[in-house]
């Protein structure tokens, strides 16, 4: 996984909330300055990062009514395309921006800064009925690999138990940071998949989950939080990690890093532009304050004590004009 970096420094014209914030009051449920803001927020992105910022965003407009929080998942790489056009205030995003995109926004003018929210387990599910319990990165390969032509089960080497049920292939579509982060993890390239006998559901996550619980081949990947859902009907394989140990997707297993090659985080990138606006500002400080609330609710992995220290510090920093290292816009 690529090492967490600061991208921006703002100016110190956003010095709005985070002081008042720090010494705040009880009320946690209220702004960060204390005082109820209005105003629209457009945030796009990942699906996998969207039912977090859902229901952060449910919870910030209880507490500021005359808010409104609106959350697309036009995928990882879509959601870029949007926020560097300038048409959103933040971009949920399952990996990290790429350097393409990050030349597109400095182009268009676009500052931004990386803020993580959540720790994941990308998850590879196959129906319950399957008798395997563990592959490797290559064996899951033999599979979802661009020169990969396995037909069934009985077609993969070595696997942990004997089954021949064909194949029923479910796949992200190539705008997905899930789809991404994958590739390169079990493909050792990003955007290199099998284009033959795939079903592509784009952005569509319950798509898999339907079609893996329906089919007894079946086999697709996305993020914890919608296994943990849908655990009733699917099972999460182990994976093989770097030690050649099977370690299955877990909180635990993804915070101590040997749920590898599959252990990622999960973003949220504000605009500098969006962040002059108090209820950007007040949006931002109130999601790190509700993960604790949050994310056990929506079934994703907590952030570590050491992560969220650092998140907040990213925010002060973002709030007060402080910024960090990197390059602007």
């Amino acid at each position: 996984m690529k090492k967490h970096k600061l991208l921006v420094a703002f100016p110190t014209v956003l010095a709005l909330a985070f002081g008042v914030a720090a010494c705040g009051g009880d009320d946690e449920a209220s702004s960060a300055s204390g005082e109820e803001v209005s105003g629209e927020l457009a945030v796009d992105g990942s699906s996998t990062v969207a039912p977090l910022t859902e229901q952060v965003g449910a919870l910030f407009q209880e507490e500021n009514p005359d808010t409104r929080v609106t959350v697309g998942t036009a995928g990882t790489g879509g959601g870029f395309e949007r926020f560097c056009a300038g048409e959103t205030d933040i971009s949920d995003a399952s990996r990290q921006i790429e350097p393409e995109e990050e030349k597109l926004c400095q182009e268009n003018g676009v500052e931004f800064e990386e803020i993580v929210v959540a720790n994941d387990a990308l998850s590879v599910v196959v129906n319950p009925d399957n008798p395997v319990t563990c592959m490797s990165p290559d064996q899951v390969s033999e599979i979802y690999g661009p020169d990969a032509d396995a037909t069934s089960w009985g077609d993969i080497q070595g696997l942990d138990a004997e089954y021949d049920e064909e194949l029923a292939i479910f796949s992200p579509g190539s705008d997905s940071g899930t789809f991404d982060y994958f590739t390169e993890a079990v493909n050792g390239e990003e955007g290199k998949s099998r284009t033959q006998d795939v079903n592509v559901v784009g952005e569509n996550d319950n798509a898999t989950v339907t079609g893996v619980a329906g089919d007894p081949g079946g086999i697709g990947y996305f993020g914890f939080s919608f296994f943990n859902e849908n655990q009733d009907q699917l099972k999460a394989l182990e994976i093989e990690n770097e030690d050649g140990e099977c370690v299955a997707p877990a909180e635990e297993t993804t915070q101590d890093g040997s749920y590898n090659p599959l252990g990622r985080q999960l973003y949220i990138y504000p605009s500098a532009e969006a962040l002059q606006r108090p209820e950007v500002q007040e949006f931002i400080q109130f999601y790190l304050d509700s993960l604790g609330e949050v994310i056990p609710q929506a079934g994703f992995i907590p952030l570590t004590d050491e992560q969220l220290s650092e998140s907040q510090q990213n925010v002060e920093n973002l709030l007060s004009g402080g910024g960090g290292s990197g390059q602007g816009g």
